[in-house]
């Protein structure tokens, strides 16, 4: 009889575990397609803004002639990424290409040494304000690296638009979903939805598949 009474105690505590860990996965799962759009937004917004740099389209063209360049790894890093990373940091002085503005403590990141007195093409950012003129900084140019970087801009509207069908149609991309992918799909074309969606990830597919491979071309 008492253990009768204790399974049936121990049934309903499991299933009131069971509720709310469904609950939290499922909360957890919806705002999936948050996380999506703003990944997306962030993608996006950081491939076009490299990517303008690189291909020369803002910000002042120029070389840097290199003085020295070392290895400088994060103090945290880890030994997998000390081995699989080298983040270099190259330094000398920029010049414009007008002419019109030097800088002799310039310094860019590159992906692997260059000897003293090579030349590399560079692009110095816009100051956000005067007091950020003294410290500007510079971005290695070349359309090979743009069509990369304009590659993760495309990149980011498949993302973006999967958080867009996430959030419309209330389909959880992780944990457990309310509606099934089919109920969500179904409910989409009823509207905008569907198409908008269709049309974001179809671009951001074709568009990153070209930039990628364009870029081996240069």
């Amino acid at each position: 009889m008492a253990q009768t009474q204790g399974t049936g105690s121990g049934t309903a505590v499991d299933r009131s575990l069971t509720g709310l860990v469904g609950r939290a996965f499922g909360r957890l799962g919806r705002a999936g397609g948050l996380v999506f759009l703003l990944a997306g937004l962030v993608l996006s917004g950081w491939g076009a803004y490299e990517g303008a740099y690189a291909a020369g389209w803002a910000g002042t063209n120029g070389t840097l002639t290199v003085k020295q360049c070392e290895v400088s790894y994060p103090s945290n890093a880890s030994r997998s990424s000390r081995k699989n990373r080298r983040p270099v940091r190259c330094e000398g002085t920029f010049v414009s290409e007008d002419g019109k503005s030097t800088d002799a403590h310039a310094a860019v990141q590159v992906r692997k040494r260059y000897a003293p007195g090579t030349e590399l093409a560079v692009q110095q950012t816009e100051p956000l304000t005067a007091a950020d003129a003294a410290d500007a900084e510079y971005l290695q140019a070349g359309m090979d690296r743009a069509w990369r970087w304009f590659g993760a801009f495309f990149g980011g509207w498949v993302l973006t638009g999967l958080g867009v069908f996430c959030l419309a149609a209330g389909f959880a991309p992780f944990g457990q979903s309310r509606i099934s992918f089919d109920t969500a799909w179904e409910a989409a074309g009823r509207g905008a939805t569907r198409s908008v969606v269709i049309g974001m990830i179809g671009v951001g597919l074709v568009g990153a598949g070209m930039s990628f491979l364009v870029s081996y071309f240069f």
